[in-house]
């Protein structure tokens, strides 16, 4: 036992090293994130700055995107937080060279610079590429909810979005008024030729735009319901003209039409073949095969009863225009704070926010990242295929391994199968078509060995190649890649800070830039 407690000098001068190289351990992430920075070409930073002008020195670019990456390679986004740190925390105060910058300077950088991101993420990718890292032989791609700088309640139809302008063109008109009266006046208090106020948070010109965002939306839907009932005019033609139509038959004014007509079709066809069965035995022929049927008891006939009433009892049940459906809430919306955020459904409910696309290589690096409005993925993989090809192609010019940088197989869950994303042409790919319980049962009872056969579909194709041994194998590689990157990332980012999809798009290249970091380090410290 110690025969007295150690001495409390809390007046003692010097609690630090004179040297800051012996505040951390060589190995630390502050060191290897800012000798990172150092070989990257930040020119990009440096075009958001101005210096040569009169007043304070500014600061430098590089500290600033050190100190940022830093912090998101932490969880900490907050810029007042970030400028705490850089006075509590070692790390922060070596990053900064103990001249701390505000919260202003720090949040007014990640908005000016944040078209720079996406070049310093993929800068980054090519040093894990140097480094012997990003292993493109599988590709996993998924996608994630994140949720905006908005809140879902601020979301406005487009009758109250129009009255507000209205309202704000009427305010704006009397002003006017009132100041042409004062100037005519001449009194001594005519004001017209004041300097106008800042204008306030915005909120006028974000109404406006929230206003157009929802008569685009309108006018999109109007031209695709458009198209859709003029399809659906020409499919009703051709089923009343007797030619054959594949397909259910669409909803929409034209719907019980065809219903109707389809039946007609297939009576007709089968009356047909009644007739002819009855003229070969009038005529004292014996008939080939067995007799057909009676008329009622035609399986497609029966089916075709089925749909005209499916058709009737749905057009019975529509909603008049002045009905209880009128009181609703509107379909198209937008949102009054962030004008391009969407409402998104999640398995927790739903959210405004946007869906987060991200490609990770086979040793969990992130190689493109994108950000959409889309509350699906469908549409997304050929993109994302496109984006992590070209950050093979990249990695291969820089280090020349062509075995490692070259994509081999993409998986993808089954929120991206379709007909078009599996027939598409690419690198191979392996996309589930059902539930991952459902697919892994497949492959036990109904297993499959060799290619698929020959005629066989894209779906068929791909689900032979999923209940084959070596298929199956390699899907299972797609939860364990991607996944785990993606709660990574959420716990760097799991709500945006800036408003707008490119706001958003370079927050998310700049929190895949700190993963990838921090994954470098980690893998290759040296």
């Amino acid at each position: 036992m110690a025969k007295r407690y150690r001495p409390v000098l809390r007046d003692q001068p010097m609690l630090l090293p004179v040297d800051m190289r012996e505040w951390l351990p060589e190995d630390h992430l502050a060191w290897f994130v800012l000798e990172t920075v150092e070989v990257l070409d930040t020119s990009g930073l440096e075009r958001s700055r101005r210096v040569g002008a009169a007043g304070r020195a500014g600061y430098d670019p590089r500290m600033l995107f050190a100190l940022l990456v830093y912090g998101y390679c932490l969880g900490v986004r907050s810029s007042r937080v970030i400028e705490r740190l850089c006075t509590t925390d070692v790390a922060f105060r070596v990053l900064c060279a103990q001249d701390p910058p505000d919260h202003t300077t720090i949040a007014r950088f990640r908005a000016e610079a944040g078209p720079a991101f996406a070049g310093l993420f993929t800068q980054v990718l090519l040093v894990a590429a140097r480094a012997g890292l990003a292993r493109f032989g599988t590709v996993a791609i998924d996608g994630t909810k994140i949720a905006a700088n908005a809140s879902i309640d601020a979301n406005r139809g487009g009758d109250w979005l129009a009255q507000q302008v209205a309202a704000m063109v009427t305010e704006a008109e009397q002003v006017d008024a009132a100041e042409d009266a004062a100037e005519d006046a001449d009194d001594g208090t005519a004001v017209g030729d004041r300097v106008p106020g800042s204008g306030g948070s915005g909120r006028r010109q974000r109404i406006r735009a929230a206003a157009e965002e929802v008569r685009r939306e309108l006018a999109r839907r109007e031209a695709v319901r458009h198209a859709a009932t003029e399809g659906a005019l020409e499919r009703r033609r051709r089923s009343e003209a007797g030619e054959p139509v594949r397909g259910r038959i669409p909803r929409g004014p034209h719907h019980l039409a065809e219903a109707h007509a389809h039946l007609a079709r297939e009576i007709g066809i089968h009356q047909a073949k009644l007739d002819r069965y009855g003229g070969l035995l009038a005529a004292g022929r014996k008939p080939m095969g067995r007799p057909p049927v009676p008329l009622e008891a035609s399986v497609r006939v029966v089916r075709a009863r089925r749909v005209v009433e499916a058709a009737e009892a749905a057009a019975a049940s529509a909603p008049t225009p002045d009905g209880p459906a009128a009181a609703n809430l509107p379909s198209v919306v937008a949102n009054t704070t962030d004008v391009q955020s969407r409402i998104m459904p999640t398995r927790k409910g739903f959210l405004q926010g946007y869906n987060a696309q991200l490609a990770v290589t086979s040793d969990h690096l992130i190689a493109a990242v994108a950000v959409s409005q889309s509350t699906t993925d469908q549409s997304l993989l050929l993109p994302m295929m496109h984006a992590a090809g070209l950050a093979a192609a990249r990695c291969y010019a820089t280090s020349g391994d062509d075995r490692a940088h070259q994509i081999g197989t993409v998986l993808a869950d089954a929120g991206y199968a379709s007909d078009a994303n599996l027939a598409a042409a690419g690198p191979q790919r392996l996309i589930a078509l059902a539930k991952r319980r459902d697919q892994a049962k497949a492959a036990t009872t109904e297993p499959a060995s060799g290619p698929p056969p020959a005629g066989s579909t894209p779906r068929q194709a791909m689900d032979h190649r999923l209940r084959t041994r070596e298929g199956a194998a390699l899907y299972k590689r797609r939860g364990a890649t991607v996944e785990p990157v993606i709660g990574n990332v959420k716990r760097i980012l799991d709500r945006f800070a800036r408003r707008g999809l490119d706001a958003a798009a370079s927050e998310l290249h700049l929190a895949a830039t700190a993963h990838n970091l921090k994954r470098i380090h980690r893998a290759a410290p040296a």
